[in-house]
């Protein structure tokens, strides 16, 4: 129900979401947990790649990050206090299995179990992600994700974590945006492990999800009660002209950011047109495994953050004045809510999730010991106004989670953007929680907010 205030120019329009409607927040192991050798880990491919010179802006790597590792009581009773349902966390795979495959290290897989019961005991809603990007080195080694070999390997470590935690997780999500782990991985470089070939970006996509098939297999049948999910980003794309040039570079750039794992996964198979313009000859694509990919999930998770223009040169350059995070992408709201439509017209998948959504902003300002980021808390105000208005539109979501509760390690860009809620002071490790989170928490508690009737309309 909203209720709107009157023509008063202060008016406010009360905004409430949906019975059920999950509110929480977001991380990742590498990005907060630390302990990079403890009780068993192997290093990741992120271990090697942050010790590359100039891999990572600040020369940064995740050792200690948030040492969420040690911390993670005080950090659920955290994210009680803030009065969040769910929690997005990921497992770290070479803390379950040290060499990618083989002995399981039942001292990494306690750490998984104390911290789901954890947030069980604390009415937290466990909600973990199987792969967040750091592949074992051992498997990287052996070739990463342009081994087949892999993909069977993680059906494998589904397996080790699903039979110690499998009794009480509800929602299995297997892989967080594999457009990134394959793009930014394997043809631009700028991710583990560095690599630059597009060949590789397409082998390394298909057994990405290859992977998500194989472990969508072992936990119907492992945990048949609970819901499968994968993530995926998105990033709504649009052509800086009406040029000819403009138009196909966007159609093609859509179709291997925006389309390239969900079409799978919605029965779709790799967009065509792409695919021959790629000249790829799917050597990898094996029988079978196109079904596979295929079966059907029952809950989509979506990360959005920017949209973009596109230009056949690279040539196009924001406005200025246009609005933009501390990384330069562009912020606009309503992006969200055509994308949110667009993906349930064309697959109609049961739930969709916003699995992240947020953004680094300059946190200078603060006022009584807390960081007054009105600019933070006005895109995620302005994002779940989309939200909202995209469940009116009859769009299955079920919740959104904040991108991110922390801030953490940004992967290339090491410790300068701040995309979290909470403040982490990296030198004492103090949690300190900013503007942001007090009105998120009061938006979680009371399930909706007020905003003020200028609020941004569709575009």
């Amino acid at each position: 129900m909203n209720t709107t205030a009157s023509n008063d120019p202060d008016a406010e329009t009360r905004l409430t979401f949906p019975d059920g409607f999950v509110w929480g927040s977001a991380t990742s192991a590498f990005q907060i947990e630390g302990a990079a050798a403890s009780d068993g880990k192997s290093p990741s491919i992120w271990d090697v790649f942050c010790r590359q010179e100039g891999a990572i802006a600040d020369g940064s790597n995740g050792d200690v990050a948030c040492d969420h590792y040690n911390r993670y009581a005080d950090d659920v009773a955290l994210i009680a206090d803030l009065g969040l349902d769910a929690y997005r966390f990921s497992i770290a795979w070479s803390r379950v299995i040290p060499e990618g495959t083989g002995a399981v290290n039942a001292a990494g897989l306690d750490f998984y179990d104390r911290l789901t019961d954890a947030l069980l005991d604390a009415n937290v809603t466990p909600v973990p992600t199987l792969y967040h990007w750091d592949l074992p080195q051992a498997l990287g080694a052996r070739g990463g994700w342009l081994a087949r070999d892999t993909a069977f390997a993680f059906a494998e470590y589904t397996d080790a974590v699903l039979e110690r935690l499998g009794d009480r997780i509800d929602t299995w999500t297997t892989l967080n945006e594999p457009f990134v782990s394959a793009n930014h991985g394997y043809v631009t470089g700028e991710h583990a492990p560095g690599h630059t070939s597009v060949a590789e970006g397409l082998t390394a996509s298909h057994h990405l999800m290859l992977a998500h098939g194989l472990a969508g297999e072992r936990i119907r049948s492992m945990a048949p009660d609970a819901r499968l999910a994968i993530v995926i980003n998105f990033t709504p794309l649009a052509p800086a002209t009406e040029s000819d040039a403009d138009r196909i570079a966007t159609h093609h750039r859509n179709n291997l950011e925006n389309r390239w794992y969900s079409d799978p996964v919605g029965g779709l198979g790799y967009p065509a047109d792409t695919v021959a313009h790629l000249e790829w000859d799917q050597a990898e694509v094996h029988d079978g495994d196109m079904a596979l990919i295929a079966a059907p999930i029952d809950l989509l998770g979506i990360n959005y953050y920017t949209r973009e223009m596109v230009s056949d040169d690279d040539s196009y350059e924001l406005p200025a004045g246009t609005p933009v995070n501390t990384m330069g992408w562009e912020i606009h709201p309503p992006t969200l809510g055509s994308l949110l439509r667009e993906v349930d017209d064309r697959y109609d998948f049961p739930s969709i999730l916003i699995t992240e959504n947020g953004a680094p902003m300059p946190d200078r300002i603060r006022k009584n010991g807390r960081i007054e980021d009105d600019d933070r808390l006005d895109y995620i105000r302005d994002h779940l106004v989309e939200v909202h208005r995209a469940i009116a539109d009859g769009c299955p979501i079920e919740g959104y989670l904040v991108w991110s509760l922390f801030d953490n390690f940004e992967w290339a860009w090491g410790y300068a953007p701040r995309f979290g809620i909470v403040e982490v002071d990296f030198e004492t490790q103090q949690r300190i929680p900013k503007k942001s989170a007090e009105w998120f928490s009061r938006a979680a508690i009371t399930n909706g907010f007020t905003v003020p009737d200028r609020s941004p309309q569709r575009g």
